[in-house]
């Protein structure tokens, strides 16, 4: 998990979707979150974190439904929701911070 705390330390915002390859909802998030990525290009990063796959992130950060998107800067979480997000509110929720 060093990796992942050395990447949302960073000043430039990274989108991090906590999913389950199980999970229904997910897989409707992945084409969203390529949809997204395609409108910030570089200005963010996205990642996915499979919770099944990393319980301790999961842990540290209370994701208690999946998916759970955050949107992390400077090591702080500075937006968040649970479920299904339009690419649309991403990019609105994540503008204050590019």
């Amino acid at each position: 998990m060093s990796g992942f705390q050395d990447l949302i330390q960073g000043d430039k915002p990274v989108v991090v979707d906590f999913f389950a390859e199980w999970c229904g909802p997910c897989k409707v998030m992945k084409p969203i979150l390529d949809e997204f990525k395609g409108l910030v290009g570089d200005r963010a990063t996205v990642i996915k974190v499979d919770v099944d796959r990393n319980p301790a992130a999961a842990s540290a950060y209370r994701v208690q439904g999946v998916p759970t998107i955050a949107i992390f800067k400077n090591g702080n979480i500075v937006w968040r929701r649970a479920g299904v997000v339009r690419a649309s509110e991403l990019q609105a929720a994540i503008a204050p911070f590019l």
